[in-house]
């Protein structure tokens, strides 16, 4: 378990969290700027330091106010990513790597070099200097640089900011494999959606300095009360859905859920990939009855859980799905008029045009290019 239990107060800004995490997987601190992402990373690294509190890692104490302990950054055993590469310009990416190496003795070493640099796939590149790489290739490398230094956990702050989406597209495979094929747990900072839903195995939703939320991506993430903090335009759900075929003459894919199956339009993955749905509340209608003659493909049946309205014109109605929550933003008048109440049993309709790509994410690694084939 990662224990982290920090207070530090100061007259701009103030962070008090107090929190339990796994040591194993993708955690993503999620939240608005401001929110003490970045500055809960600099204190588990060492950077800051803690007003009071404690931070332990895997059964290691790296911070007690009460016992003072403090070890200082070099001794923590982690690694960190920053959104900025911070290569070192005059040297090449090999001995960029290997600086990362004798952050440790041999045999403390838990990585080969040569693991590492096929993992990334930048074998081809280990002659080069920084001002050489592409964006996407100096985080790359920055990722090996922190990997080789055999961190117990390696923290990223927001390591794709910087990035335009095809570069992004780049590394995201790379950061998702981290964890599987190196049993290296992964604390990653960010404000994208997107991002938190194709890497995290769970996200910590920060606001203020304070931790408001906690837990599997699909939970928080479809939780009415964070709109606020995750974005009412894109507040919804986030389905765990696995491919299971499509209809080739109508160019659509067919998804399977605990809660029954939806039609999007065509994907390129393997039957069999697991991925992560976005639906928006807003791209949900609901009715009594399954649609008639209607150009909706997509009518799960749900049952209603609970209904709650802003007082002017608009309600946001959760729904279970047989296991799969779903959340429907809908008029005050269409609740009336469809007498909803929880308890009541519905159909929530999805067109299947309203799930774009963006909305979709992989999660396993099934969709990933061979390291050298990447197009840099």
């Amino acid at each position: 378990m990662i224990e982290i239990e920090v207070v530090r107060q100061r007259k701009k800004f103030s962070i008090e969290v107090k929190n339990s995490l796994e040591h194993a997987g993708i955690t993503t601190l999620f939240g608005p700027s401001g929110s003490g992402k970045s500055t809960l990373i600099e204190l588990i690294a060492g950077l800051l330091k803690p007003d009071s509190g404690r931070i332990v890692v895997d059964g290691r104490v790296l911070f007690d106010h009460a016992a003072r302990v403090d070890l200082r950054p070099e001794q923590r055993r982690l690694g960190l990513v920053f959104q900025d590469a911070r290569l070192f310009p005059h040297l090449s990416v090999r001995a960029n790597l290997v600086f990362g190496m004798r952050r440790q003795r041999p045999q403390d070493r838990r990585l080969a070099f040569d693991d590492v640099v096929d993992l990334l796939g930048i074998a081809r590149l280990l002659t080069r200097r920084p001002s050489q790489l592409s964006g996407g290739e100096r985080q790359r490398v920055a990722i090996g640089r922190a990997l080789l230094a055999s961190p117990d956990l390696l923290l990223m702050d927001e390591p794709l900011a910087s990035l335009d989406q095809p570069r992004k597209n780049e590394i995201l495979p790379f950061i998702r494999r981290l964890p599987d094929e190196l049993a290296m747990p992964v604390i990653y900072v960010s404000h994208a959606l997107e991002e938190v839903i194709r890497l995290s195995d769970r996200v910590v939703v920060l606001s203020e300095g304070k931790v408001r939320a906690s837990g599997p991506v699909e939970d928080v993430l479809s939780r009415p009360d964070l709109a606020p903090l995750t974005g009412r335009f894109w507040a919804g759900a986030v389905i765990d859905a696995e491919v299971a075929g499509g209809d080739a003459a109508f160019s659509l894919t067919e998804l399977r859920f605990a809660g029954g199956t939806l039609l999007v339009p065509r994907l390129d993955h393997p039957t069999g990939t697991r991925v992560r749905v976005r639906v928006r509340s807003r791209d949900i209608s609901i009715g009594l009855a399954p649609p008639v003659q209607s150009s909706v493909l997509n009518a799960i049946s749900a049952r209603v859980v609970s209904i709650t309205d802003d007082d002017i014109a608009q309600a946001d109605v959760v729904l279970d799905a047989h296991g799969t929550r779903l959340l429907a933003r809908i008029t005050r008048r269409s609740v009336a008029h469809l007498r909803l109440e929880p308890g009541s049993e519905v159909y929530a309709m999805i067109k299947a045009a309203s799930v774009d790509r963006p909305s979709i994410q992989a999660t396993g690694t099934t969709d990933l290019c061979p390291p050298e084939t990447q197009d840099d």
